[in-house]
């Protein structure tokens, strides 16, 4: 029930939605999870949470290559940082 969770949706709002669009919350609601599920995380913090899961280095980089396809999609440049 992700949509009735994340979404707050109630039962009888999801009884009265159409399939497709369901369907579509559904798949937006994947997509925005995977797009913003290492936030803040660099890739030293991944190095060594990597060493207890090795697991988390394969979602870093799944989350590394939506946010590159993203945002070539939507036509930005990759953010210069400013530090040192």
């Amino acid at each position: 029930m992700p949509l009735m969770i994340e979404l707050g949706m109630s039962w009888s709002e999801i009884k009265h939605t159409p399939r497709y669009e369901l369907e579509a919350l559904v798949s937006a609601l994947y997509a925005y999870k995977s797009y913003h599920s290492m936030d803040g995380y660099d890739d030293e913090d991944v190095s060594n949470m990597a060493k207890n899961k090795p697991k988390v280095r394969q979602q870093y980089i799944q989350y590394l290559e939506t946010r590159r396809k993203y945002n070539e999609k939507v036509g930005r440049k990759k953010v210069v940082s400013l530090r040192g």
